[in-house]
């Protein structure tokens, strides 16, 4: 060991080895919130157009799409699917762009799930 330029020899059992570890920091990845897609009802939007939607916009199989166009017919709406805000903001616009481009008049509105 050199302390002011003068060297010193330390017997090994004296010598003290310093370890130092890291703390992992911790990090914790908070859920995005989660919002539902939610198709309403209307008395010009055809069912096999309702059917088609979650298909192609939400990639449901047949079975499953038949049930959402039954629950929006019957309760007046139907949830699509859940997902996070951005992903479900962007699906809501592509489904009111396929009923403009198709005539019709369906509407899709977010809410958020619980």
């Amino acid at each position: 060991m050199i302390i002011g330029g003068l060297t010193f020899d330390m017997p090994k059992s004296d010598t003290k080895e310093i370890t130092r570890t890291k703390k992992k920091a911790s990090v914790r990845v908070k859920e995005p919130p989660m919002f539902r897609v939610i198709l309403l009802n209307d008395h010009s939007t055809t069912m096999e157009f309702v059917v088609l939607v979650p298909e192609s916009v939400f990639h449901k199989g047949p079975a499953e799409a038949t049930d959402i166009m039954l629950s929006v017919h019957r309760n007046g709406a139907g949830v699509a699917g859940v997902y996070p805000k951005e992903v479900a903001e962007t699906k809501s616009a592509i489904v009111q762009q396929l009923a403009r481009e198709n005539s019709f008049p369906l509407k899709c509105t977010l809410e958020p799930a619980q």
